[in-house]
C-alpha cells in the first residue's frame, strides 16, 4: 500500500501535477524517504503511529515528489548530468564549475532539502545506537 494517494497530496499541496505524474514520482520518492527514516514505515505500520508524524511523513513526501517533478527527474545522475558547456551556432554558454576551491565535486542532493524540514524533531531521522 502506498503511503500517500494522489487525493491526500493535492491536499498537502500547491503543485499542479497530473495524476499520472504523481504515480510515475511516488515510488522513487517513497524509498528516498524511506532510506532518509532507517525504514520506519516498512517495519512499523503508519496506521498505528502517532498521526502528527504520520502527516510530517506525508509532507516530506509530498515534498520530494515536488523535488522530482521540478527538476524532471528521478535519479541522482539525472540531477547532477547538466553539460559544463554548450553552443548554440556563435553562440557559447558555460556553466560554472561543480568543484569547490578544494577540488571537491559539488552535487545536488537526490533528498530535497524540505524533506528534513518536515522530519526534524519526528524522531523518523534518528540514526543514534541505543545505549540500554
Amino acid at each position: 500500500m502506498p503511503y500517500l494517494t494522489y487525493e491526500e497530496f493535492q491536499r498537502l499541496t500547491s503543485d499542479e501535477l497530473s495524476e499520472g505524474e504523481f504515480i510515475k514520482l511516488l515510488p522513487k520518492a517513497s524509498a528516498v524517504l524511506d532510506n532518509v527514516t532507517s525504514q520506519f514505515y516498512v517495519r512499523y505500520p503508519m496506521s498505528l503511529d502517532n498521526p502528527w508524524r504520520v502527516k510530517q511523513f506525508k509532507l516530506a513526501l509530498s515534498s520530494q515528489i515536488e523535488y522530482f517533478n521540478a527538476l524532471g527527474t528521478t535519479t541522482f545522475e539525472g540531477i547532477n548530468s547538466s553539460p559544463q558547456s554548450f553552443s548554440a551556432g556563435r553562440t557559447r554558454v558555460s556553466n560554472a564549475s561543480r568543484f569547490n576551491p578544494a577540488g571537491e565535486n559539488e552535487s545536488k542532493s537526490l533528498v530535497a532539502e524540505e524533506v528534513f524540514m518536515f522530519l526534524e524533531g519526528t524522531g523518523l531521522t534518528f540514526s543514534g545506537v541505543s545505549t540500554w
